[in-house]
C-alpha cells in the first residue's frame, strides 16, 4: 500500500487525489486530503462569488471524490503547527503533495496604499464568502464612490457584488453579516480601472456581460478610452475572447444611462500612481493616464486624472505565500520543482510534490488545475519503488492528536452542512454559511 496525503483540498488537490486513486499503475493507493480549513473545496468554497451558483455547484463533483472509499478528507490539520512539519508529515506518508495555491494579493507599490479605505480584493471576497480568516473584518460601506483597480475576474466580481441589490443575495449562501452591511450600503458609483484596454483585459466574456445584466446599476464606458485601443476599430486579429470583450464594451459605449439606483463605470488605459488622502482616510486615486507602446504594453503619459472614492479594491493578481518548511521562490511567487517534484538544493526531494498555483503560479482556471495535477501525479508514480522503501507510521491521525491537532473528517464536514443548513432555516433562508472558526469547529467537533 503507498500512502500519499495532499495538502490542500481545492481544485488542484482533489484532482490530484482523484488521478492517485484512478490509476491502474499502483493499485493500492490511500489518500488523505488535508486542509487547514474544517471545510473542503478551496476556492470553490471561498472564492466563487455567492451569485455564481452554477460554478459552484462544482463542488458536487468535488464531493464524489472525496467520497471515494481510499479517499478521506482531513480538515483542521494546519501544516507547520503543533509540530506537524513537513518533515513529520514525510514520517507519516510515503509521499505529500502540496496543493496550497496562492494565498497573497499583489501589491501595486504606490504611495497611500495603506491607507484606511484601501483594501485588496482578496480580503473583501473572503469577507462576503465567509471565509473564517475574515471574520474580524468589517465592512461598513459607508462610501458613496468607491473604485476597483483591476480588469480580470475578480475584479468583474467585487464590482458586481457591490452594485447588486442585497435582496437578491438573499437566496445565496452569504453570510448574514456581509449580506446587512450590503443591504445598508451607501455605495451608488463604482469605477472599475485598468492600465490598459479591453482588448487585453482579462475577464472571461460571460463574467463580463453579467455587469449588464445587473436590474439595478447602469453601465457606463468612456468612448475616448476605447480609441487608445489598438484594435477598436478592428479587432478581428484579437484571440476570440478579447475579441467579444472588446465587442461587449464597445456595445456599452453606445447606450444611454437609464437613471437606475447605482452605475458602473468601466475606464481603460489608466495607472494608479497615488491614493488621496483626507482625514486620514483614503479619498480617491490619481492615475496616470497610460497609451499603447506598441509592443504589447502601456507606457505614461504623464497626464494624470484623479477618481474621487472613499473605498478602494485592488484586484491586481494573487501571489504565492512560502509554505512553511518548503523552499520558495520569491520573484516567482512558487516552490521550484521539476514536473511536480519538490527541488531542494536544485535536487529532487523524493516524497515531496507540488501541484496548482504554488507549482505554476495563479493562472488558468479550474480545469487548469486538472492536466497540472496529472502531471505531478505521474511523476509520483515514477518514483512509486523508491518511495515504498520508506517506513511510515501506522496511523496519521492518531500522531497528528498526540501533537495537538483536533482532526475534522468527512462526517464533522456533513455536520457543518447540516448548522448551515439549520442557520440558514433559523434566518428565512436557504443555507448560510458559518463565518468564524469556533462556529465552524463547534458544529464539526462538538462544544468543547
Amino acid at each position: 500500500m503507498l500512502r500519499v496525503a495532499v495538502v490542500g483540498s481545492g481544485p488542484s488537490g482533489v484532482y490530484a487525489a482523484q488521478s492517485l486513486v484512478e490509476q491502474t499503475l499502483v493499485p493500492d493507493v490511500r489518500v488523505h486530503v488535508l486542509d487547514r480549513l474544517p471545510c473542503p473545496y478551496g476556492l470553490v468554497r471561498y472564492g466563487v462569488a455567492p451569485d455564481h451558483q452554477k460554478i459552484k455547484s462544482l463542488q458536487n463533483n468535488l464531493r464524489t471524490v472525496l467520497e471515494h472509499e481510499r479517499i478521506g478528507f482531513v480538515g483542521n490539520v494546519e501544516i507547520g503547527a503543533h509540530g506537524l512539519t513537513p518533515q513529520r508529515l514525510l514520517g507519516l506518508y510515503h509521499a505529500v503533495v502540496y496543493c496550497v495555491g496562492a494565498a497573497r494579493d499583489r501589491r501595486l507599490g504606490v504611495p497611500g496604499e495603506d491607507l484606511p479605505g484601501s483594501v485588496s480584493a482578496t480580503d473583501f471576497v473572503s469577507w462576503y464568502s465567509a471565509h473564517p480568516d475574515a471574520a474580524g473584518n468589517g465592512f461598513a460601506l459607508g462610501a458613496r464612490s468607491a473604485v476597483v483597480i483591476g480588469v480580470g475576474n475578480v475584479a468583474v466580481d467585487v464590482t458586481r457584488i457591490l452594485a447588486r441589490g442585497a435582496d437578491e443575495l438573499r437566496p445565496t449562501d452569504v453570510p448574514e453579516t456581509a449580506l446587512t452591511a450590503l443591504a445598508g450600503s451607501l455605495v451608488r458609483e463604482v469605477h472599475m480601472v485598468g492600465r490598459r484596454g479591453p482588448g487585453q483585459a482579462k475577464f472571461t466574456t460571460k463574467e463580463l456581460r453579467e455587469l449588464g445584466a445587473l436590474p439595478g446599476a447602469d453601465v457606463v464606458v468612456n468612448p475616448e478610452d476605447l480609441a487608445l485601443d489598438p484594435a477598436f476599430a478592428d479587432p478581428s486579429g484579437l484571440p476570440a475572447v478579447n475579441r467579444r470583450n472588446l465587442e461587449v464594451v464597445r456595445s456599452w459605449s453606445d447606450r444611454h444611462p437609464r437613471g437606475l439606483d447605482r452605475r458602473i463605470t468601466l475606464r481603460f488605459f489608466l495607472r494608479p500612481a497615488e491614493f488621496l488622502e483626507a482625514d486620514g482616510r483614503v479619498a480617491g486615486v490619481r492615475f496616470e493616464r497610460t497609451v499603447p507602446d506598441g509592443a504589447g504594453g502601456v507606457r505614461g503619459t504623464g497626464a494624470y486624472e484623479d477618481i474621487e472614492a472613499q473605498l478602494v479594491l485592488r484586484a491586481v493578481g494573487y501571489r504565492g505565500a512560502p509554505p512553511v518548511g518548503l523552499p520558495f521562490d520569491e520573484r516567482r511567487g512558487t516552490v521550484p520543482h521539476s514536473a511536480g517534484r519538490v527541488l531542494r538544493d536544485g535536487a529532487p526531494s523524493l516524497g515531496e510534490y507540488v501541484a496548482g498555483w504554488i507549482k505554476r503560479g495563479p493562472t488558468g482556471v479550474i480545469g487548469t488545475n486538472r492536466p497540472c495535477a496529472k502531471e505531478t501525479v505521474t511523476s509520483l508514480l515514477s518514483d512509486t519503488h523508491a518511495l515504498a522503501r520508506r517506513t511510515v507510521e501506522e496511523d496519521p491521525l492518531a500522531a497528528m492528536r498526540a501533537l495537538g491537532h483536533h482532526p475534522v473528517e468527512w462526517p464533522g464536514w456533513l455536520a457543518i452542512e447540516e448548522a448551515e443548513a439549520a442557520l440558514g432555516r433559523s434566518l428565512g433562508r436557504q443555507t448560510v454559511k458559518i463565518p468564524d472558526w469556533a462556529g465552524l469547529r463547534g458544529a464539526a467537533l462538538g462544544p468543547g
